[in-house]
């Protein structure tokens, strides 16, 4: 018979405790400048438990984009223009997917993630979150140009800029060998469409790196090399201010190297490329660089986005009405404070400093504090035209040849995440001074199983 135990009077009272409210969740959407860099800086100052981290991107790692041009050149291996989100974010969790849904009132992101097993459908992932970091980056602007998606390179990842410099020198290759003229000339043809930043330093480099090759490749000469560069505005380098553009402009010429200016791309068809000034020719390369969009991804969010299809923020980088969401970086419509008015221009230099803010806030909320609104007036820009060569304008003063090349190389070794990275890529440098070049095109490595497939293929005849 079960007997009620008796109660005891006056005895000791047990405490009944809580378990402890678990960490809010930061969820970061994008391991580009922004979503890295500020990992990096919310990893340096929580305290231990403060929060949960986690990181969201379709690869492990994030591509420092201002040395793409030098690793298309072999001037920088390209592994050390990667930094490996799980080496250098111990702290956080890494999830590789990229962002297909948004539920912000339930605080819930839909991530969609590669299949576990190859041939099996992605799946799909919930990720709940109590504050959320929106920084995707941005995507190549791509226009409906005919053939374009056919024929065209683009350049803004790592694995383009490997692929670029393979083709380069993989025409080279083409050209010492064949007896066909048309064949030849088709080779040594190459069309870079976008006369920004990125687009000018890409030909530049490249053109560089294949006048040095040709000394290697009996039969061309660099008098040979054909070097286009098409720009639809009124000059190259419009982030500079025009005096700026016209002498690059005029150095290009001096390398034989044609610039259009007020020139689109018509068409890619067999081969042959026609811009709209009326002239065609036979090229068996076109690099596309013509700018950059906001990702689709953030107008299905149903979050608040101007006519560019970037997120409205304030200036202390929140997401205009949306409690506990952020947003900096190409995919942010941040007011630029330095200059009334206006947002803040999609570059580098205002990711790297916006995140360092972003990160500061955030922990900011989270312990009760006043935030900080985001002000930067833009120091300069600089970019490698080749090995000594190079172009910045900074404070209003325009530097060109070797002290602008140098200036260049000083700031980018000073903004490289990690002193693992820096010391890599300033060994690269070093090497790249004092070597040779190397001018060697593994294009297989594009396609790894291509001998092994050929070897099958002549066993079954």
């Amino acid at each position: 018979m079960y007997k009620r135990p008796s109660r005891v009077r006056n005895g000791p009272v047990t405490p009944v405790t809580t378990p402890p409210a678990p960490p809010p969740r930061i969820l970061l959407v994008g391991g580009g400048h922004v979503g890295l860099y500020t990992a990096l800086r919310l990893q340096q100052r929580l305290r231990p438990g403060e929060a949960e981290l986690t990181l969201v991107d379709p690869k492990s790692y994030m591509t420092y984009q201002p040395l793409l041009a030098e690793a298309a050149a072999g001037a920088v291996d390209p592994r050390h223009v990667v930094v490996p989100f799980r080496r250098v974010l111990p702290s956080a969790q890494v999830v590789l997917g990229r962002l297909s849904g948004l539920d912000h009132a339930a605080r819930t992101a839909v991530v969609t993630v590669p299949a576990p097993v190859h041939g099996h459908h992605e799946r799909d992932l919930d990720l709940r979150y109590d504050l959320l970091v929106l920084a995707p980056g941005a995507i190549p602007r791509i226009l409906p140009v005919p053939g374009l998606a056919e024929h065209g390179i683009g350049f803004h990842s790592v694995e383009e800029a490997v692929s670029l410099r393979n083709h380069v020198l993989a025409q080279l290759d083409l050209a010492s060998s064949t007896r066909d003229a048309a064949l030849r000339e088709a080779a040594l043809t190459f069309v870079f469409v976008g006369g920004g930043y990125a687009g000018t330093g890409a030909l530049a480099e490249l053109e560089d790196m294949a006048r040095y090759a040709t000394r290697h490749y009996p039969g061309v000469s660099p008098e040979d090399l054909h070097w286009v560069l098409v720009e639809a505005g009124k000059r190259i380098l419009p982030e500079t201010d025009p005096e700026v553009g016209l002498r690059t402009t005029a150095e290009l010429r001096g390398r034989n190297i044609e610039v259009r200016v007020g020139t689109r791309l018509e068409s890619v068809a067999d081969g042959v490329v026609t811009l709209s000034d009326g002239s065609r020719f036979a090229a068996r390369t076109l690099v596309w660089t013509a700018g950059v969009r906001a990702g689709p991804v953030l107008r299905a969010t149903r979050l608040p986005c101007d006519a560019q299809g970037r997120l409205r923020c304030d200036a202390e980088l929140r997401v205009l009405g949306q409690d506990g969401v952020w947003a900096a970086g190409d995919g942010a419509a941040v007011p630029d404070l330095a200059r009334p008015g206006e947002t803040c221009a999609p570059n580098a230099q205002h990711a790297v400093r916006q995140a360092r803010v972003l990160a500061d806030n955030i922990i900011a909320q989270l312990r009760g504090e006043p935030m900080t609104e985001y002000r930067h007036e833009l120091k300069g820009t600089l970019t490698s035209l080749g090995m000594h060569k190079g172009v910045a304008q900074l404070r209003g003063r325009a530097l060109h040849g070797r002290p602008a090349w140098l200036l260049h190389r000083a700031v980018h070794l000073r903004r490289v995440p990690t002193l693992d990275r820096k010391a890599r890529v300033l060994a690269d440098w070093f090497l790249a001074g004092v070597l040779k070049r190397e001018i060697v095109s593994m294009g297989a490595l594009e396609q790894p199983r291509a001998g092994f497939e050929t070897v099958m293929e002549q066993d079954r005849e």
